[in-house]
């Protein structure tokens, strides 16, 4: 996607108030009068709407807690359930992140927030001892659409904000909606412990007034950038580029485990430790919450020192995590497994704000390699990463997919974690050697996915 401007004014309305015609947020005159505030405060709404959004594709991590005996499921069958949400949620990123350009940025996020009444009704309906499973797999699946809203708006708000500003802010984007999945949980927990497990209700009743205040507010105070159009040649483009798969494989190692682990972090504890939904509950959020709070860091150290370089060290980081939640496993000590899940969730928070940051990095470097600069070299950048961005955040997402089958698989054939976690630690070593190979080694060649491409110039990728 594609943002132009010739002059520095932040608001022009065109077909209606709330649409902006010219926006060039690298120029500094135009971002000091009027662009950083009209920047943040579409950021601000953009953080809340995303954040019942990731509250309401999580609402099965916390249901399956109440899922007792009585409702006839197995933990095998409450992976897969958590599963089938996360697998939606990372399909529909990919629509999610053109429609901003179709419809703009506020007009969608009024839309995709409103749509987060079906499955949150819905559950409301069915949750209940007797219905069948397959019923409780739809439902289940239609809180995907709460996955999406991660895409959409990152893609909007990375078209607001500078590139010396875009860690920072998607990291703070991002942040403020991952930290749904603790808030969520939290509210889980509070229900369990004064009304008991029976009435899972409650929590839907909660949500159902927020997703409306958080609809309500997007179209007051949000905006839609005219500049901002769909461009298929750089879909096709963005798809085409290796970097575009790369980053995608990385993001699966973050966010993937991040979302994969908030989904499946309570049911662990249940199946590996017999803790009881209360028990369960009183811990599941803590690393969900320290993840979402630490990602705008990881996106500022990104800033900083290059997305590359703390993305390395973050993935040797989570490497060494997930060893110390192996060995903890296999000798059941909840203490130690519970330790090292939570560093684990810190980690994947960190690595969340890195590598998005390297998204828009990498395709400005490959601008200035081909001898573009300034508001050009911007322009291809923006380009270039608003059209990878749906595709790298739904590839990361089926991480979570991932990690939520090979723990049903684990369980089923182990009864037991383990498994999955030693398979989970040899990921993070494929990741950290990757980074290093394609970002941070001299000199670095950008690659090519068919013989036939074009030769690329030689570039350093370790300040991205």
């Amino acid at each position: 996607m594609h943002a132009t401007a010739t002059e520095p004014r932040a608001t022009e309305p065109r077909r209606g108030s709330r649409w902006i015609e010219r926006w060039d947020p690298e120029d500094t005159e135009f971002w000091e009068n009027g662009g950083r505030r009209t920047a943040n405060r579409n950021l601000l709404f953009s953080v809340l709407s995303e954040h019942i959004g990731f509250s309401v594709w999580t609402l099965w991590s916390v249901l399956v807690l109440f899922m007792g005996p009585q409702y006839g499921i197995d933990p095998a069958g409450k992976f897969f359930l958590v599963g089938m949400a996360t697998a939606v949620g990372a399909f529909v990123r990919v629509p999610y992140t053109f429609a901003v350009a179709r419809f703009g940025g506020r007009n969608w996020t009024v839309f995709s927030a409103l749509m987060l009444l079906l499955p949150t009704i819905a559950a409301a309906v069915v949750m209940k001892p007797g219905t069948s499973y397959s019923t409780f797999m739809l439902v289940a699946a239609l809180t995907g659409v709460g996955g999406g809203n991660f895409a959409s708006s990152m893609t909007n708000i990375n078209s607001f904000f500078p590139l010396r500003k875009k860690g920072w802010a998607l990291g703070l984007n991002a942040g403020g909606g991952n930290i749904g999945v603790p808030v969520i949980q939290l509210v889980g927990l509070l229900v369990i412990g004064t009304a008991g497990a029976s009435h899972p209700r409650i929590l839907l009743g909660v949500y159902i007034p927020l997703i409306v205040i958080a609809a309500t507010l997007a179209a007051l105070r949000m905006d839609n950038l005219a500049p901002v159009r769909n461009d298929t040649g750089a879909a096709r483009e963005a798809v085409r580029d290796a970097h575009t798969w790369i980053m995608s494989f990385l993001y699966i190692g973050t966010f993937g485990s991040f979302i994969g682990y908030s989904f499946a972090f309570g049911l662990v504890l249940q199946n590996q430790f017999a803790r009881t939904p209360l028990q369960a509950a009183s811990i599941t959020f803590i690393g969900p919450l320290l993840g979402s709070l630490i990602r705008p860091v990881g996106g500022r150290l990104a800033d900083r020192f290059g997305g590359a370089r703390i993305t390395l060290w973050n993935f040797l980081g989570m490497a060494g995590a997930t060893l110390v939640v192996v060995l903890a496993s296999v000798q059941k000590s909840l203490p130690v497994f519970t330790t090292g899940f939570i560093a684990l969730f810190v980690l994947t928070g960190l690595g969340n704000g890195s590598t998005y940051k390297m998204i828009p990095g990498i395709y400005h470097a490959k601008a200035l390699a081909k001898g573009l600069s300034g508001e050009a070299a911007a322009a291809y950048g923006r380009r270039l990463s608003g059209a990878s961005m749906g595709l790298i955040g739904a590839v990361g997402a089926l991480g979570g997919l991932g990690i939520n089958l090979a723990f049903r698989e684990s369980f089923l054939t182990a009864h037991t974690g383990t498994p999955a976690f030693v398979s989970f630690l040899a990921f993070y070593a494929v990741c950290f050697a990757l980074t290093w190979a394609v970002y941070l080694r001299r000199p670095a060649t950008p690659p090519a996915l068919s013989p036939a491409a074009e030769p690329a110039p030689q570039l350093s990728y370790a300040e991205v």
